[in-house]
């Protein structure tokens, strides 16, 4: 063999490859900045002005008054009847449950909305003693709609300025009201207050109502078995002079002495719950308790001017910047890349051109 053919063939190595990859160093991209930098300058300048002529003179001030308050519950009258009805086996109206109030579905309820419509406020731009559903509305011009109409359309301005918060462990309501004057947002966040105390109370005034009826009812029932079960008892006695001898005679008077003992105590119960109910219903005390009372708010609450103008200047600044690295990419690509931004150029002005509601289509 030859020597050629005994000697392993050696293999040869494979050539080597150069990755190149395109950096950017900081000094390119202070460079295009540098370009740039007008563009840069001006952009943000347009954003914040057009910005602060908004915020200044399109949007209306908006003043926001609070008020806490919670509800003072209770059943009153009923709830103690209740007790008292359950040994007996009876359900008392109005009595079967202690009545828990949803501030937030009452407040938003369209009922609240149009007691709250016919009261009238004090306002600088409308003038004094108009109702909230004028405000709301039409103002100073003539209404071009009917009572109705007016009142759906209040109501949706109604909600937007209402908002109801609920802290779940403390059950205290944070009332928010939302207006274009100080003094007049606290003037509907307390009539607000008051028809909502107004509510309950009319709520209670009808159950502690069904709740006496209910009772006086009972009263005349019971009183008739009271008067049937003491005059069997009396006959028997009557009847019975001598019943020492008789076992099945004394377990009968026993038997009539306590009916006539159980209807007696539920006949002096029903009356002390009536006289009880009578004072309830007449009773003058406040359902809503008001924690913070709402106040007129010293400073607006929308819009934040400053904020707003700062925010757009960021943003204008974050827009000139890449509209700046585009502009220099699009400027330093070649022939191929120069027609795929013109494409895409085209493209976003066709598609922009199309979602523009009111442009004008041929027609054919």
């Amino acid at each position: 063999m030859d020597d050629h053919q005994s000697q392993p063939q050696q293999q040869q190595p494979y050539p080597p490859y150069y990755i190149e990859e395109d950096t950017i160093s900081l000094s390119d991209i202070l460079l295009v900045l540098a370009k740039q930098l007008k563009f840069l300058i001006i952009t943000p300048l347009v954003f914040g002005v057009l910005t602060a002529f908004y915020v200044l003179f399109m949007v209306s001030p908006t003043y926001v008054s609070s008020a806490k308050i919670m509800s003072s519950g209770g059943g009153g009258s009923a709830s103690q009847l209740q007790g008292l009805a359950a040994q007996f086996g009876v359900t008392v109206p109005g009595a079967s449950e202690s009545p828990e109030w949803v501030y937030p579905d009452i407040i938003k309820s369209r009922t609240l909305a149009n007691a709250l419509f016919e009261r009238k406020f004090d306002t600088y731009e409308y003038g004094p003693q108009k109702t909230l559903l004028q405000i709301l509305t039409y103002g100073d011009e003539e209404p071009e709609f009917g009572p109705d109409t007016l009142k759906k359309l209040a109501f949706e301005s109604y909600n937007e300025m209402i908002e109801v918060d609920q802290d779940i462990k403390t059950q205290i309501y944070t009332l928010t009201v939302s207006a274009f004057e100080p003094q007049f947002a606290a003037d509907v966040c307390g009539a607000l207050i008051e028809e909502l105390d107004e509510h309950q109370r009319g709520y209670k005034t009808e159950k502690v109502k069904e709740t006496r009826v209910f009772i006086e009812g009972r009263i005349i029932e019971v009183q008739k078995e009271l008067e049937e079960a003491e005059e069997a008892l009396k006959d028997f006695v009557d009847r019975n002079r001598q019943i020492q001898g008789s076992p099945a005679l004394l377990l009968e008077q026993q038997r009539l002495t306590r009916e006539a003992s159980v209807l007696t105590g539920v006949f002096t119960t029903l009356k002390q719950q009536l006289e009880m109910t009578k004072i309830e219903e007449v009773k003058e005390s406040a359902l809503v308790q008001v924690l913070d009372p709402p106040v007129a708010p010293l400073f607006r609450d929308k819009p934040k001017r400053k904020l707003s103008v700062l925010l757009s200047l960021i943003l204008g600044f974050g827009f000139a910047v890449v509209v700046a690295f585009v502009r220099e990419y699009a400027q330093n690509s070649d022939e191929e890349e120069k027609g795929k931004m013109r494409q895409i150029s085209l493209l976003t002005r066709s598609t922009i051109s199309d979602l523009i509601p009111f442009k004008k289509k041929k027609r054919f």
